[in-house]
């Protein structure tokens, strides 16, 4: 109804029998799209225009397999990682497609697989860490000081507001899979909060991370100023990398577990050892001689 009511506007004749990818992708971006969390709205945005540019005016239904897998193989020259995240974005607006009844053909996206995605293995030093801090802007020291001490992502660190603080703990809900947390506040993390709060704040804003504006902080206001910051100081590891230095530099996977909110001992363990390895002891000159 909303297209068929702009081309009226436009003074353009709207084919209702119109089943090209970029109809139904638009129709998913309006629909579907806003019922998303922010980041993968933003993400999802840059996926479609790459997919319309390829698939657009194609019929949804005349898209073949052989075209999903020479989308990921020509993609996939610039980043396979992108070719991944754009293949699964076509899938869905397709599985889409068939449930609005625009098509009752398979998924030209069953088995064609991706392409293999290596573990991220970084691990961040304590000197790397104090070098993009000590050139860092305070509202990052501060989000990287508070994502630190609290093992979380980026997202969760930017979302946290003065009222999470409660009862000696502050409150977490994980954005990814919705598990809640209650950090105790005491230590290094009492002393971030603490120098946090003592900083010109805006009374009405509850956000704990702000600007000197009073606004809290945004993720891309974070991120345009940490890429700075590690430009400068000529380290290249990213802000959600801090999470796994966290995990790694507790050196008790229990404790870590529940600081991550990893539902499996197995994934904290293989999220930390990738990152700075297992520990052993060399050959002794002893048991060599035995």
């Amino acid at each position: 109804m909303a297209r068929r009511l702009w081309a009226e506007l436009e003074c353009k004749v709207v084919d209702p029998e119109d089943k090209s990818f970029s109809v139904i992708g638009q129709r998913y971006l309006r629909e579907i799209l806003p019922t998303l969390k922010a980041h993968t709205q933003r993400d999802y945005i840059q996926y479609f225009k790459l997919l319309d540019a390829v698939f657009g005016e194609l019929a949804i239904d005349s898209i073949r397999p052989f075209d999903i897998a020479e989308y990921l193989r020509v993609r996939g020259e610039t980043s396979k990682v992108r070719a991944n995240r754009e293949r699964a974005l076509f899938s869905t607006i397709f599985n889409h497609a068939r449930s609005w009844g625009y098509t009752d053909v398979t998924n030209p996206c069953i088995g064609i697989k991706g392409h293999r995605e290596k573990a991220r293995d970084r691990y961040v030093s304590d000197t790397e860490y104090l070098a993009v801090y000590s050139v860092a802007h305070p509202t990052v020291q501060d989000a990287m000081d508070l994502a630190l001490c609290t093992g979380q992502r980026p997202a969760d660190v930017l979302k946290i507001l003065e009222t999470d603080i409660s009862d000696g703990n502050l409150i977490v809900t994980q954005n990814k899979i919705g598990k809640k947390l209650r950090i105790v506040i005491e230590g290094e993390l009492a002393n971030v909060i603490e120098r946090i709060m003592a900083k010109p704040r805006d009374k009405v804003n509850k956000a704990l991370l702000q600007d000197p504006d009073g606004k809290g902080l945004s993720y891309y206001a974070l991120r345009s100023r940490f890429d700075k910051a590690r430009e400068k100081a000529g380290v290249s590891f990213q802000f959600r990398d801090l999470r796994a230095k966290t995990a790694t530099d507790t050196e008790n996977l229990a404790h870590a577990q529940s600081l991550l909110g990893h539902k499996n001992r197995n994934t904290t363990e293989i999220y930390t050892r990738h990152r700075i390895g297992d520990l052993v002891k060399p050959l002794s000159r002893r048991a060599r001689s035995t």
